[in-house]
């Protein structure tokens, strides 16, 4: 695919808006460089950005972190994210209530002359863009989907919602290349995280994921689902999970903002639990719906 022949998706480029076909920047940009930047993904669902607050909270965390300074403030990033929503909205024929739509923002460091330390008072790029969010249908979702382990290999950083990508691609490709949804990782012997997901385990009732730390990206749903485990009376708890505890669950779950949460049902080929979706997850999807209807 070339860039002519990109969807005429709308997009903003340091305060201009256009399209992902016509969008440039700079081939010194840090972030086509290094990969020296952070992003973010909101969902909206009917024009309502899903935990705004808990998005940007994490953006600015990972700013810090890769000390960069944010250039806009939470009114700044929340307009965008409506103008962005509307625009698809326009772009799909559609009403923006009758939408549900994924916000990617990113901010790299900017544009220098190549050199890996970080150049002082250069202008942060700051690009977005909206899409279609897929919502897996009612027989996907009853079937759950399928996915392959592997050892962890990226960098200990994993906390810093970073473009820095390549430990993460690698990852997903092991699962695509097997037909599978996700890579479940694994470092020194205990769960981290999938490529692009959160993971947890049910079992005996209880939801057990790993704990808050740099191994792991900190997903928005780390809090929705401590919340909605809450609201449901389900057990809720984060520690060091087993690479054998994992196997021997009676459930496995991703979350993410694009997944939702969803039942894995299928590991290394192998069922897991009975190789369906269970009751747990069943109380956390349903929560969720309900979850986006009243949360801002």
């Amino acid at each position: 695919m070339t860039a002519s022949s990109l969807p005429d998706l709308p997009c903003h480029l340091n305060g201009e808006f256009g399209t992902l076909a016509t969008a440039k920047v700079s081939v010194m940009d840090r972030g086509f460089i290094f990969g020296d930047g952070v992003y973010e993904v909101v969902p909206v669902y009917a024009g309502r950005p899903f935990r705004f607050e808990e998005h940007m909270a994490r953006l600015d965390r990972s700013c810090a972190e890769m000390r960069m300074a944010n250039p806009k403030d939470r009114a700044g990033w929340r307009q965008l994210v409506a103008q962005l929503a509307e625009a698809y909205a326009q772009y799909a024929g559609k009403a923006l209530e009758d939408t549900s739509q994924m916000v990617y923002l990113q901010l790299t460091r900017g544009v220098a002359m190549r050199d890996h330390a970080m150049p002082p008072g250069i202008e942060p790029t700051v690009f977005a863009f909206v899409n279609r969010l897929y919502i897996y249908p009612a027989e996907e979702r009853a079937q759950g989907v399928a996915c392959v382990t592997a050892d962890d290999f990226r960098w200990k950083k994993a906390h810093i919602k970073s473009t820095s990508l390549a430990g993460a691609v690698l990852a997903r490709q092991l699962s695509a290349d097997e037909g599978a949804n996700e890579t479940i990782m694994f470092r020194d012997g205990f769960l981290s995280e999938g490529s692009s997901s959160n993971v947890w385990v049910v079992k005996d009732g209880v939801v057990l994921g790993p704990p808050r730390d740099n191994l792991v990206l900190q997903g928005i749903r780390y809090g929705v689902l401590e919340e909605l485990c809450r609201l449901a009376g389900v057990p809720f708890e984060l520690r060091r999970v087993s690479r054998d505890e994992v196997l021997a669950a009676d459930e496995v779950l991703l979350s993410s903002a694009t997944k939702e949460v969803i039942a894995c049902t299928r590991l290394d080929g192998r069922p897991v639990g009975n190789g369906r979706p269970g009751p747990i997850y069943e109380q956390l999807f349903n929560g969720y719906q309900q979850a986006k209807r009243i949360s801002p």
